[in-house]
């Protein structure tokens, strides 16, 4: 069925087109115009992005009724994320091969990772109503700097133009699920205002592989956030954000080669806090040709490990960053340019509640920024950035971008550039008493490149696009767990772990198509296709699978009262690290799992499979509708993170509002 489900898939997406808006609309479809991937004030349009963009609509996300922001970006080409269990646990997201900490993941305009992981965990991003989805793929740290080595995820939360209202959403079901949101905003007169919040409570189910634990392993999350802009005149503008979230779950003890997870673990969980903010001043000069902004933001994380009830570790980190941005426009007959400089601080701290150690890092970059349309048919772009760090040699940053319609119905498309990540506390210093840092790590560097087009057809209804790329990792940081350790890597001593840089060089390239298809008689179809191959010192990387299809069908009546989705997602034959050094007996359900020989040792082979989600729609009247949803309704038995068992088939009803 996977193959079928596979085969089908590609040959949908040679009828199909780009997830983003084409080439021909761009300039008019306000969903066209993105903040990501561009330090120009006023954004700039996706057609004209050399690299790899997709945008998820508010559309998308409430036609297949996403209530984490890490499912939907299971549609989006080059993305492949992974779920230690049920909703509120452990979620990475990866582009391209790449480790889930090399994406730079923005929540309104705001760097949410936790300084001391160096990573997004997505367990705690729910969709608010009307929210939106960027995502830029390949090298970005040219404008960003370190974590955007692979790409860049930016949240968008309404505006209050855009909400003009207020929206409720209620829903129940399996697990003894129960979830809401809340968005309310408007303008009066120049201010734009919006609040926002978002639960997700589950009661969970048992998630130990050996099927014989009863315990419920659930999560509530819960975030909280508002937004004001405020026009003081035609050339100032002032702006804030704050973003609280929470995070309250359930985990079971799992010790390394224990042979399963220590069953029923009750008291065992986490409790995850994180505060985020953003103030900024826009200033516009010769009429709009001169613009200028000046930001600060930060985020505060605490994350605490529960044993029984007891505090057994506990983090805080926060980051504080200040950015200063200039652009000049210069336009004309022919040809338009820009020119922009910036200049960042950032401080970041991390401090052990339990042992007491306080760390901390300083980083300063500079960015130069070039690009020149033509024709209004094409253009190119030109970054570099110079970032001076306290903790690590000073490192410089490249992208070049180019972009050209030869017709309106085909525009080419080619990227290149270099990216680093720093590495981070957890790594630099350690954590607990078994696992021990290593201070003399050096920074990760990649370099890559990709070229791709895509295709305009049937006056707009009908398009298509392919991407293909390639990258080579340097330095990469891999966790040591016994075993040769390679040269300039210190042995941590007996009984524990560390983490060493990579002497070899690690690889990631493939293709993506993507799609999106107006059928006729209220049908539209989103399709996407991936096909990776990612290497680390000559092995295939675990979580990464080679090969990852989406498929989105969705139905709206003539009059938009009434509405149905059917999303298949495709994840092919993928690998992973059996830590817990489980045996075959533990899957005798999965007659396709395999324990697979050294080397590299300790790996395990996990079978394919197909989530398809149903889920409709009906409008009572311009304030109330109903909806239900049907999520893994071929009740696949399937893993994504050794050894955690997935969700079976779940049902869910609610009842949204607007006001």
């Amino acid at each position: 069925m996977q193959r079928l489900f596979a085969g089908v898939s590609i040959a949908a997406l040679l009828i199909a087109a780009p997830l983003a808006a084409s080439a021909q609309d761009q300039d008019t479809d306000v969903e066209a115009i993105v903040s990501t991937g561009t330090f120009q004030l006023e954004g700039i349009a996706a057609g004209k992005i050399g690299g790899s963009l997709t945008i998820l609509t508010a559309e998308d996300i409430e036609d297949r009724q996403v209530r984490l922001i890490s499912d939907v970006l299971r549609d989006v080409p080059g993305l492949a994320v992974s779920r230690a269990g049920g909703p509120g646990s452990l979620t990475a997201v990866r582009i391209r091969g790449a480790e889930g900490n090399h994406t730079l993941v923005l929540i309104d305009g705001i760097e949410a990772s936790d300084p001391f992981q160096g990573e997004f965990d997505f367990a705690s991003l729910g969709a608010d109503e009307a929210g939106r989805v960027e995502v830029l793929r390949g090298q970005q740290s040219a404008l960003y700097g370190s974590d955007a080595m692979a790409g860049v995820i930016h949240y968008r939360t309404p505006t209050g133009k855009q909400l003009d209202g207020a929206r409720l959403r209620l829903e129940g079901g399996s697990f003894s699920t129960l979830n809401g949101a809340l968005a309310a905003g408007g303008t009066e007169g120049d201010l734009d205002w919006t609040v926002s919040a978002t639960v997700n409570r589950t009661g969970g189910y048992p998630t130990q592989t050996d099927g014989l634990g009863k315990r419920d392993v659930g999560a509530e999350s819960r975030a909280f956030s508002g937004k004001l802009n405020y026009q003081v005149n035609d050339a100032l503008s002032l702006r804030a954000v704050a973003r609280v979230s929470q995070v309250d779950g359930d985990t079971n003890n799992a010790p390394f080669a224990s042979g399963s997870l220590v069953l029923d673990s009750p008291g065992v969980g986490y409790e995850s806090r994180n505060v985020y903010y953003l103030a900024g001043a826009d200033y516009e000069a010769l009429e709009g040709r001169w613009t200028h902004s000046l930001r600060v933001q930060g985020v505060d994380a605490e994350r605490t490990s529960l044993s029984n009830t007891a505090v057994t570790s506990f983090n805080e980190s926060n980051r504080l960053k200040a950015q200063y941005v200039t652009t000049f426009h210069i336009e004309g007959e022919r040809f338009n340019q820009h020119i922009t400089g910036a200049v960042d601080q950032e401080f970041e701290r991390y401090k052990n509640g339990v042992s007491g150690l306080r760390k901390e890092a300083d980083n300063t970059g500079y960015v130069l920024d070039y690009g020149v349309e033509w024709n209004q048919a094409g253009g190119l772009g030109l970054s570099v950035r110079q970032d001076e760090n306290d903790l690590f040699q000073n490192a410089t940053t490249y992208r070049a971008q180019i972009y050209h319609s030869i017709t309106d119905a085909v525009r080419v498309r080619a990227a290149a550039g270099t990216g680093i990540k720093n590495p981070t506390f957890f790594e630099l210093f350690g954590f607990g008493a078994t696992f021990v840092g290593n201070p003399d790590l050096l920074p990760e560097e990649s370099r890559g490149w990709e070229a791709g087009a895509d295709f305009t057809l049937v006056d707009g209804k009908v398009q298509a696009g392919f991407t293909y790329f390639d990258s080579t990792l340097e330095n990469e940081i891999f966790s040591y767990f016994g075993g040769v350790l390679p040269p300039g890597c210190a042995a941590p001593g007996p009984g524990r772990n560390t983490v060493c840089n990579r002497p070899t060089e690690s690889t990631q390239q493939g293709f993506e198509v993507f799609g999106k298809a107006e059928i006729g008689a209220g049908f539209t179809v989103n399709v996407s296709y991936t096909d990776l191959d990612a290497q680390e010192n000559g092995f295939q990387e675990i979580r990464r699978p080679p090969q990852i299809a989406s498929v989105s069908v969705n139905w709206r009546s003539a009059d938009d009262r009434y509405g149905l989705n059917a999303t298949a997602r495709y994840q092919g034959v993928n690998q992973d690290s059996n830590f817990s050094i489980l045996t075959p007996a533990m899957f005798n359900n999965d007659p396709d799992f395999r324990v697979l020989p050294a080397p590299p040792a300790n790996r395990v082979e996990l079978p394919s499979f197909v989530l398809l989600n149903l889920a409709g729609d009906w409008r009572i009247n311009d304030r109330f509708e109903v909806f239900g949803r049907v999520e893994n309704a071929l009740d696949e038995d399937y893993f994504e993170v050794i050894p955690y068992r997935t969700s079976g088939r779940a049902f869910y009803a609610g009842l949204r509002a607007r006001f």
